[in-house]
């Protein structure tokens, strides 16, 4: 998929005593614990890992690998930006008016999206895809140059979310401006963790920890350690070696979105890969990450980058209305400071032992 997939490092497992490991880039190590399983490897331009610490009677380990497979080559295959032949590659080359049928799946995604564009007001808004283009964040970069504001302008000109259609009866999308496009990198991670994590329910594991690019969807309340799992957010900064805190996890998703490790900077400016739909820029505040836990990861990854795009007092103010688990991090004078929700202050645990 798109070169966005890579945005999100900063969610690692806690080690130690919970038995799991940190994430890294890339996984493709497979092995046991202790009749569970631990799958991952390369996917949609990331890595996942999945980790079981017990599997039931019956199930194989190789059965639980090809269907975690073939999940995510299915939405790889239909909501790829980069494959020609996707359903989304498709709907990008129609014309307007036009009713393009897709699968249920990239139908349920793009509804998600666009509900998410109306209800954040534009700071998400699943059409982005070309001012990401232009800012060389997309397909056609790297590269370190300032458009002119001529060129900013035309482009969202191209985008907006209100000429986008879905329709969940013999599921289809249609465009209704020309050059319209959709990029559903923005919250396609997520749905494929949820559709895993839906497999592994209809195979009735009961514990499991999915990663998928950094986001993290996990079910029951025990890790191959017999504990919660415990999820690190780290500090944002490159050269972090700390964790900032930790949440437990039983039934839920968390997802983090960061402005610090894909940027360029010109004239002594830092522009981020994180472009505001409104304004057609990249983010230009304080705010240098925000974690999101949620009840389904597709939730969790397309909040956690609204509320970034929205900055930290909108921002703040939106998740404390909606009542989400945000934690704010924003960069300072004297280093970082934080803030949280009272939602997101429930899920605080200590560093594991």
């Amino acid at each position: 998929m798109r070169g966005q997939y890579t945005r999100r490092t900063i969610l690692t497992i806690a080690a130690g005593a919970l038995g799991a490991v940190a994430i890294a880039p890339v996984m493709g190590r497979r092995g046991t614990t202790d009749g569970g399983a631990v799958l991952g490897g390369p996917t949609m331009g990331t890595s996942y890992r999945v980790t079981i610490p017990r599997l039931p009677a019956g199930v194989s380990r190789e059965a639980v690998r090809r269907q975690v497979r073939e999940v995510l080559d299915h939405v790889d295959a239909t909501m790829s930006t980069y494959r020609p032949d996707s359903e989304v590659s498709r709907f990008n080359r129609a014309e307007p008016g036009v009713w393009i049928p897709v699968s249920a799946g990239t139908s349920k995604v793009a509804a998600a999206a666009i509900d998410m564009a109306w209800r954040t007001e534009g700071a998400f808004d699943p059409t982005i895809g070309p001012l990401v283009d232009l800012w060389g964040f997309g397909s056609a970069g790297p590269f370190k140059r300032v458009p002119d504001a001529g060129s900013v302008a035309a482009v969202r000109n191209q985008i907006g979310y209100p000429a986008l259609e879905e329709r969940r009866e013999s599921p289809a999308l249609r465009k209704r401006k020309y050059g319209l496009q959709i990029d559903l990198s923005g919250i396609a991670e997520g749905f494929a963790a949820d559709e895993l994590a839906g497999t592994l329910d209809h195979l009735s594991i009961p514990d499991f920890l999915i990663e998928l690019g950094g986001e993290v969807r996990c079910r029951g309340g025990s890790n191959p350690a017999g504990r919660p799992w415990t999820i690190a957010v780290e500090l944002p900064h490159l050269a972090a070696t700390r964790p900032q805190r930790y949440v437990a996890l039983a039934d839920a998703a968390v997802a983090t979105s960061g402005d610090y490790r894909k940027f360029f900077i010109v004239d002594g400016r830092r522009y981020s890969h994180l472009i505001d739909p409104r304004t057609g820029e990249p983010v230009n505040h304080d705010l240098a990450s925000v974690t999101v836990i949620a009840g389904s990861a597709m939730q969790a990854d397309a909040l956690s980058t609204a509320l970034l795009v929205m900055g930290s007092e909108a921002g703040f103010a939106f998740a404390e209305r909606h009542r989400i688990a945000a934690l704010f991090i924003a960069r300072g004078e004297d280093g970082f400071g934080e803030r949280m929700t009272v939602f997101f202050n429930r899920y605080v645990t200590e560093q594991p032992a």
